[in-house]
């Protein structure tokens, strides 16, 4: 075979037919389907490609222009990162990659076509759907024209006003090969079988059959014949009625039951294999036979780096060879998912590797607040280095814990407890330091409710302000509710551990309450966080929301805040309790862990719970490793009363 280039453009000397891309899938004799109504129609394909599309499009796509090999900067002006945020036909970036997806995995080609304005260039992409469009030409190299078909005709489109996406195919380097026709058999196969079960219930749910009659019975009158065939004919099409089998007749069943027809096995199959076809993990399609908690975490990892990894590349590299170059100023500009955001670990894991790799704090006060959208302040452009890593020669600041003079005091509200080695603080019961730290936290928030109130009240013109007054206190806010959290969260942790202390080591050997406190502060600045931007939402809601009644608005949020406070504190208090019990568990060699079910009103799953035993560093059936564990979710850990009792093994 030899090739020629002509105007640019790449030949073939010798003409090969035209491979068209199939688009129906034989089930049956005469039964053939499109590849857009398995979607519909098949559950198993449409639960695969939805979670590879749905996967994929969440994830940020960003522009970015390579400066040099160790350097790159982030693009928001270039027109790149403008059409992708809004490419057209009024989708969003989100349902255009999702739709991109959706099309290469059902068809394995997927078509944008570009929209230009004269003088300016691209200026958008719109999304066709691939039975609209097809590859012309005799070039199986490339495509020559593509054509689209619509509702008021035909429009014809040259490859350069085209970006096409499509995977292998052995004949033809136009045009993919879809995996649904990989899955013929096993779709033909699930076919049949719905359609016997959907006969069966239209039957009644009987099975088929056939009446045996002695031969030895005595002979049947004409008419008593036709009376029994008409009852039987009436019972097996309308279900009515009960035959009477006479002169020792005996249904016998021909047709496979469905235990030994093994109809679930068979659709666990199906899905089993078309997730197979996709690559994709079986515990990410709801397969969860051989999962466990820690496994599936690894196969969070390896679907983002083996399953999605090559989608992606396969994405940038097409939207970077046909999209890219036809924009002004695209020198050096590329498209890269924001990968890295799936694969970090937790934000403590990342700190602490960052932070031991380059021997000191890694983020600015500006940086930081950054990340939690707020303003930048005067100062906060230097980066704070404690003298512990000038001085002492440590690898970084947590390398020892914080002392518990370290840890920040309360205006004048509680006292740290002050516990030195086996010496038992004075402490209240928990539901008296519960009610304490809900108080302190309602009261807290009361007065910042009141001080919003007092200066919406001073403006007679409107809320549109309120966000900035709300922005400029919250680095204050933050600092004393991380202060109020840390004190009760302190009080009540100590209160969990000498509850296991006092039953399996009262003299608290090798335990010491400090050895909490780095915890503990990191465990009041997520409450904080959270509960400092619960506020920021209510005024944001209120802010945005109509202009009539708006201080009605604002006072009804500052009322839901202050009572969120109250769930908050008894949220957090259920966590520090378990983790000061879990903590003096560990020191004191306990070996199991008991779930006890607490409150009033507890979540259905929690009561069910009651009495589950794991060992001491595993987790319970509901992912947490105490009751209130701030690594659950919300819905398992808001607002819980329950407990944890110990054991030897």
């Amino acid at each position: 075979m030899a090739f020629v280039v002509s105007q640019g453009q790449l030949s073939a000397v010798s003409i090969a037919p035209t491979v068209a891309l199939p688009s129906y899938v034989q089930l049956a004799d005469g039964v053939f389907r499109e590849y857009a109504h398995l979607y519909r129609v098949q559950p198993q394909i449409r639960t695969v490609v939805s979670f590879l599309a749905r996967n994929i499009a969440q994830l940020g796509l960003h522009a970015f222009r390579r400066v040099s090999d160790t350097d790159r900067e982030r693009l928001v002006g270039h027109p790149l990162p403008q059409i992708l945020a809004a490419p057209g036909a009024r989708l969003t970036r989100y349902r255009l990659i999702e739709r991109l997806v959706s099309d290469i995995a059902i068809y394995d080609t997927a078509y944008w076509v570009k929209v230009t304005l004269d003088g300016t260039g691209v200026i958008g992409v719109i999304p066709i759907p691939p039975s609209r469009m097809t590859v012309e030409g005799d070039n199986w190299l490339q495509p020559e024209k593509f054509i689209v078909y619509g509702s008021k005709g035909e429009l014809e489109l040259t490859p350069d006003r085209v970006v096409h996406f499509h995977g292998y195919n052995p004949l033809d380097l136009r045009t993919g090969s879809s995996p649904i026709d990989s899955l013929r058999s096993l779709l033909a196969e699930e076919f049949e079988a719905n359609r016997a079960r959907e006969q069966m219930w239209r039957n009644g749910g009987r099975l088929t059959g056939v009446l045996k009659r002695p031969a030895d019975a005595p002979a049947w009158a004409p008419d008593a014949k036709a009376r029994f065939r008409e009852g039987w004919r009436g019972y097996v099409q309308s279900g009515q009625g009960t035959p009477i089998l006479e002169d020792g007749m005996e249904y016998e069943q021909l047709a496979i039951d469905p235990a030994k027809a093994q109809y679930i096995e068979a659709r666990k199959l199906t899905r089993e294999e078309v997730a197979a076809a996709y690559h994709i993990p079986l515990p990410m399609v709801g397969i969860l036979d051989h999962a466990t908690f820690s496994n599936i975490k690894e196969q969070h990892q390896q679907l983002y780096q083996d399953t999605l990894g090559p989608w992606l590349t396969m994405i940038q590299e097409e939207i970077g060879l046909q999209l890219i170059p036809d924009l002004p100023d695209s020198e050096g500009v590329y498209v890269e998912f924001n990968l890295q955001e799936k694969l970090r670990g937790s934000f403590e894991e990342q700190a602490q590797q960052l932070q031991t790799a380059v021997g000191a704090p890694w983020l600015t006060r500006n940086e930081a607040r950054g990340r939690m959208n707020l303003p930048q302040i005067d100062g906060g452009n230097d980066l704070i280095t404690p003298m512990n890593v000038l001085v002492g020669g440590q690898a970084s600041p947590t390398d020892s814990a914080p002392t518990a003079a370290a840890l920040p005091k309360g205006s004048g509200r509680l006292m740290l407890v002050k516990a030195a080695g086996a010496d038992k603080p004075k402490l209240g019961s928990f539901q008296q330091e519960r009610d304490a730290f809900a108080e302190a936290l309602s009261t807290w928030t009361q007065r910042q409710a009141n001080r919003l109130l007092a200066h919406a009240g001073a403006k007679a013109d409107g809320p549109p302000e309120l966000l900035d007054w709300w922005d400029g206190g919250s680095e204050g806010r933050l600092a004393e509710l991380q202060s109020l959290l840390a004190e009760h969260g302190y009080r009540l942790a100590q209160l969990g551990a000498w509850g296991v202390l006092d039953d399996f080591n009262p003299q608290a050997d090798g335990w010491d309450p400090e050895v909490m406190l780095p915890w503990l502060l990191a465990a009041a600045e997520t409450h904080a966080s959270q509960h400092e931007q619960a506020g920021r939402d209510a005024v944001a809601a209120v802010q945005d929301g109509p202009a009539d009644g708006w201080q009605d608005a604002l006072r009804n949020a500052a009322a839901v805040w202050v009572t969120a406070a109250v769930k908050r504190a008894v949220t957090a208090s259920t966590e520090a309790r378990g983790f000061g019990s879990h903590d003096a568990a560990g020191a004191t060699g306990l070996t199991k862990k008991i779930w006890r079910t607490g409150g009033k009103n507890p979540r259905p799953s929690h009561r069910a719970q009651d009495g589950e035993q794991v060992s001491l560093d595993d987790v319970f059936s509901n992912g947490l490793r105490w009751p209130g564990d701030g690594q659950g979710d919300a819905k398992e850990t808001a607002n819980c009363n329950c407990r944890l009792e110990y054991a030897q093994e």
